[in-house]
This record gives C-alpha cells, structure tokens and sequence, in this order.
C-alpha cells in the first residue's frame, strides 16, 4: 500500500472519526479501571463487556459494506467467517485450560473427555501457540472465502443467486458444526475459558484491554477500507458494482478484483470473530446462524451503505437497540420491530443514517459554494457581443 492511496484516505472526515475511536479506546478503559465504582463517571465491567462486543459486530459491518456497497456484492453468510474466527481462537483458550477444566486433563478439553475421545484430533494441534492460533483466526476463513469466491466469480454467479449459496455455505456450517463428531463442542460449543496470554479472562483489566484491542482493530480495519476505496482499486469495484459488465469490456479482470475484496472482507470478519469470543465467553453454532449475516446486513443498510462510517454507526446503534428491547416486555416482538426498521430505513432513507445525513450536508452546501463561483464565471467570461457584420463582396 502506497503512501498516496493512505494520504488520500485521510480526509477530514475520516481523521474526526479515527481521533473519535481513539479517544473512545483510552476513555472507556480508564473509566472502568480508575475511576471509584461510587461515581457517576465510572463505567462497569458489563458496560465494558457489552460495548465491546458492539465494536467487534461494527468490524463484522465493516466487512460487509466493503463488499456489498462499494463492489456490490450481498453475501448473507458472512457469519460463517466471524464464526470461524470466534473457533480459532475458542480452540485457543481452550488448551490454555489444562487441567483446571472439570476432568483435570492436561492435554483434551473437557467436552473429549465427557465423550470418551481417545486423543486430540490432528486439527487442534498447535492452537496452544498464540501466534499459530492468530494466524488460523486470518487464514481458516480467508482460504475458505479465497476457494468459494474462485469457483463463484469464475462462473459468474451474481445478483440473488449468489446471496443464497452464500447462505446456503453458512447454513451447511452450522449444521456440520453442531455435531459432536466434529471436535467443536457441538451444541454447546466452546466455553468456560480461564486465561489469554497469561491473563485471566473475566478480570476487569483484561476486559479493558480487549475492549482497546478491538476499538484499536476497528481503527486499522477502517483505515484498510477507507485506504482501497480512495484508491484506483476503489474506483474499479465501484465500477463493478455499477457496470459489471462494462468493467469487464473495458479489459479490467472482475473476477480477480472481486476475489480479493471478498477474501480481504472474510479476514477481516475472522478478526471480528476471534475478538468477540474472549469478550462473550463462549461461541457456539448459533454463530453461523443465517439470521446472523441477514443482521449483519441489515445493520449495513441502516447505517448507510457505502459509507464505511455508516457500517459502524449502524452496527451500534441496531444492537444497542436489541439489547434495549429484548430484556422487556417487548422481547418477543424484537424481530418484528427489526424488520419493520429495515422496511423504514428503506422506504424513508434509501441511502441509510449516514448516507442521508451526508446528502442533506452536500446539499445544504452546494448553493453557497456555487453562487460565487457561478457569479465569478459570469464576470471573467462575458456574453459574447453580436459579431460584426461581414463586408459586402
């Protein structure tokens, strides 16, 4: 990555909202740690927890606005990257259990033992390296994004057709998933972690540094997005997601520039993934839930597709609002109040919260830096004078 795409993609408003992050990932933490738990500025490990989480579904929404509104396409399994993530690292706490697990055994997770497994499969091996789990947490989901994306693109499956296989791949994990023969828990999935890194999970000074790492991970997956999308490559997935077609008679290679955003986006979901599993407690199969990625678009569409910050805003703002709703009285109606939002942000703001807020600006602006420019044209070119009569021959 050049230092003129990066310089580019650094804009005003870009910068405001960087420095926000960043101000977010140092106050949050600092409240909760150093603050007196008897002051109104003090902020709970649960709000902590929770709020993390948000940033770790924001990473998620990010993802899939950079495939979905800058290149065009939908995928409604982009769960099955965030869950593939959240396993990776699963399989990590769980061989730093040891034998403080329920059987007390020093090399297989508790659920192996409850299920008589002779030995660890092949597959766990070396996830009680961090760095080898890291490097699982980017690699697991973006080779099985890198190999459906080859077969998919090269065949040109686009449009609706797409969607569905992608949540067909999501559904057909889940169910893999939730049986015991595969070693990942089954339906119970991975849980009751101890440490990461050393460091007790459920301690308030590891929660606050998990919650940094992801704000700080938002902020590089942000700057990633924004620095592609200001680029020529930018340019070119938006003209993928215009004129497919046309791109293609151009000469351009839509396949290959299509295979590398969607397998950039499954990395960075796994990302996503991976930071949310520690800060939850558990992952499970319910994480390649189709219903998750049909959220995850959703919070894409709320926000303001193709807008990057709109991804974030809409991430937060839909979650806070199912965390709000589902501990009342209005629990069971939740996803019905969601799909009426969906409907609403559709029918009313076609372009999202941040879409239509940077319209109404654009437009708000647009009168007053014309006029001056319009009545500075009309003073440097003149009208031109009737021409002169031509000389009778």
């Amino acid at each position: 990555m050049s230092a003129f795409p990066l310089t580019r993609a650094l804009d005003r408003g870009t910068t405001i909202f960087l420095a926000l992050l960043a101000a977010i990932a140092i106050v949050v933490p600092l409240l909760n740690l150093l603050v007196p738990a008897s002051s109104p500025f003090h902020l709970s490990s649960y709000f902590v927890a929770l709020f993390g989480k948000y940033i770790c579904y924001a990473i998620l929404a990010l993802s899939v606005d950079l495939i979905w509104g800058y290149c065009g396409i939908l995928s409604l399994g982009h769960g099955a990257f965030f869950a593939l993530g959240g396993y990776a690292m699963g399989m990590y706490l769980m061989r730093q259990i040891g034998t403080r697990g329920v059987y007390a055994h020093p090399i297989l997770p508790d659920f192996m033992v409850f299920l008589n497994w002779p030995e660890l499969p092949v597959y766990w091996y070396g996830f009680q390296h961090f760095p080898y789990a890291l490097l699982m947490i980017v690699l697991v989901p973006g080779l099985l994004a890198f190999m459906f994306g080859w077969f998919a693109f090269r065949s040109r499956v686009t449009g609706v057709y797409l969607s569905i296989i992608t949540q067909a791949l999501t559904y057909a994990l889940m169910q893999g998933f939730f049986r015991n023969n595969f070693g990942f828990g089954g339906n119970n999935g991975l849980t009751d972690f101890k440490e990461i890194l050393g460091f007790n999970v459920q301690a308030p000074g590891t929660r606050a540094a998990l919650f940094a790492v992801s704000t700080l991970a938002l902020m590089i997956g942000f700057l990633i997005c924004r620095s592609i999308v200001a680029s020529k490559l930018g340019k070119v997935l938006i003209a993928i997601r215009d004129a497919e077609s046309r791109t293609r008679f151009l000469g351009y290679r839509v396949e290959s520039y299509k295979l590398f955003v969607f397998t950039l986006s499954a990395c960075m979901a796994g990302v996503a993934g991976a930071l949310y599993v520690p800060q939850v407690g558990i992952i499970n199969p319910g994480e390649f839930s189709p219903a998750s990625s049909i959220e995850a678009v959703i919070w894409v569409a709320v926000g303001g597709r193709g807008t990057l910050t709109g991804a974030v805003v809409g991430a937060i703002l839909v979650n806070y609002a199912k965390t709000t709703f589902t501990s009342g009285p209005l629990a069971p109606y939740w996803l019905f109040m969601l799909g009426g939002l969906f409907v609403a942000v559709t029918l009313l703001l076609p372009h999202g919260i941040v879409g239509s807020a940077q319209q109404w600006w654009a437009s708000r602006r647009k009168p007053h830096e014309q006029r001056p420019v319009a009545n500075g044209a009309a003073a440097a070119n003149p009208p031109p004078s009737e021409p002169a009569p031509r000389a009778a021959e």
